[in-house]
C-alpha cells in the first residue's frame, strides 16, 4: 500500500469532483495535491488516512531490517510496531470512525485466532455495506479505480485470506471472487486464494476456469495449487509434472516447500514480488500451509522423489541458506 499516493489520490478526487475540473484541470490539480497534500486536507476522514498513511509507511520502514535481527529480537521488535500501529489506528478512528482502511489495520495488527480476526473483520465489511450499499463500479470501469473503494475491496480480501487460514475453503473461494468480479486487474491477488482454495476443495474444472480467466498468467500460486490438486486426486502422473514446474519454474520452489519460513502478517497488502520469484513461492507456501498441513503426507511425498531433496539442499547452499 502507497498510503501517500493514494492519499494524494482521495484529496484529488475530493477537489476535482467539488470543483468540477476537466481532465487537464484535474492533471494540474494532481501535480500540485502530491507536492503538497497537507494543504488540501478538508476534514477529518483526510486527515484520519493521512495518519494511516504514515504509520503503514514507518512500519514498512521498520521492516526492512528484520532480516539482520535473531528471533528473540524480531518477535520484540514486531510486538512493538504491532502496539505502535494499533495506537496509531484508535488515534485515526478517532478522527474518523468511519475509516475503512484504519478498521482493517486495527484488526490485523490485534494477531488473534483466525475465527476472531474473521468475525471482526465481517463486522467491518458489514458496517461499510450498510453505510455505503455494496462495491460497485461504473460500466467498463475497474472498482480499482475509485480510490476510496480500495479499503473495502482489500478488507474483503483479508477475509478471504482468514477464511483459507481458518479452513472455510468454499467461502474463501465466494469472497476472493467478489474481489476479482470487481477489479478483475486484482491488484489484491485474490485470484491466488481462490486457486489454493480449489486445490484443497479438489475442483479441477474451476481451478482450470480460474486460471482462463485470467490469461494463464503463471505465478508459484498457480504451480503449487496445482501440486495440492493433483496429489489430492491422485493423479500421480499430473502431480509428478506440476512438482517439477515448481522445482524449474520458481526459484527455490521445493527449497520453500520443504523449509518454509515465518512470513509476517500483511499489513494491510501482501507484498509485491516478482513472478516465479523465491520471494514470491516463499508467500505462496506461507498462505498455502493450513492446507499442506491438511495433507500430512504431501511434504512427505515431495522428499521422496528423484532428486527433489537435492534441488532445494543446492538452492540453499547456492543462497546462502541453512538446510
Amino acid at each position: 500500500m502507497d498510503g501517500r499516493e493514494e492519499l494524494v489520490l482521495r484529496l484529488a478526487a475530493k477537489r476535482r469532483a467539488k470543483l468540477e475540473l476537466s481532465d487537464s484541470g484535474y492533471a494540474e490539480l494532481l501535480l500540485a495535491v502530491r507536492e503538497d497534500p497537507e494543504r488540501f486536507m478538508e476534514d477529518g476522514s483526510d486527515e484520519a488516512f493521512a495518519v494511516v498513511a504514515r504509520a503503514v509507511a514507518a512500519l514498512d520502514e521498520a521492516r526492512e531490517g528484520d532480516d539482520l535481527l535473531d528471533d528473540g529480537e524480531f518477535f520484540s521488535q514486531r510486538a512493538k510496531r504491532m502496539e505502535h500501529l494499533g495506537d496509531e489506528c484508535v488515534r485515526a478512528l478517532a478522527l474518523d470512525p468511519h475509516c475503512t482502511e484504519a478498521q482493517l489495520l486495527l484488526a490485523l495488527a490485534q494477531d488473534t485466532d483466525p475465527d476472531l480476526q474473521l468475525n471482526a473483520l465481517l463486522a467491518i465489511d458489514k458496517d461499510a455495506t450498510r453505510r455505503l450499499g455494496p462495491v460497485t463500479q461504473a460500466a467498463g470501469a475497474d472498482a480499482w479505480s475509485d480510490v476510496f473503494a480500495r479499503g473495502r475491496l482489500r478488507v474483503k480480501a483479508a477475509i478471504a485470506r482468514t477464511c483459507l487460514d481458518s479452513a472455510r475453503y468454499r467461502m474463501a473461494d465466494s469472497v476472493a471472487r467478489q474481489v476479482t468480479a470487481a477489479t478483475h486487474a486484482d491488484p489484491l491477488g485474490a485470484r491466488h486464494t481462490s486457486a489454493l482454495a480449489l486445490a484443497r476443495l479438489e475442483d479441477e474444472a474451476a481451478l482450470d476456469a480460474l486460471e482462463a480467466s485470467f490469461g494463464r498468467r503463471g505465478d508459484s500460486w498457480t504451480q503449487l495449487a496445482r501440486l495440492i490438486l493433483f496429489y489430492k486426486l491422485g493423479r500421480m502422473g499430473a502431480v509428478r509434472r506440476a512438482l517439477k514446474g515448481l522445482d524449474t519454474l520458481c526459484e527455490g520452489g521445493v527449497y520453500a516447500l520443504l523449509r518454509p519460513v515465518m512470513v509476517d502478517t500483511y499489513l494491510p497488502d501482501r507484498p509485491a514480488a516478482t513472478p516465479y520469484s523465491f520471494e514470491e513461492v516463499t508467500l505462496a507456501v506461507h498462505e498455502a500451509d493450513p492446507i499442506v498441513v491438511d495433507v500430512p503426507d504431501l511434504v512427505t511425498w515431495v522428499q521422496d522423489q528423484p532428486g527433489m531433496v537435492q534441488s532445494a539442499r543446492a538452492f540453499a547452499d547456492n543462497s546462502g541458506l541453512e538446510w
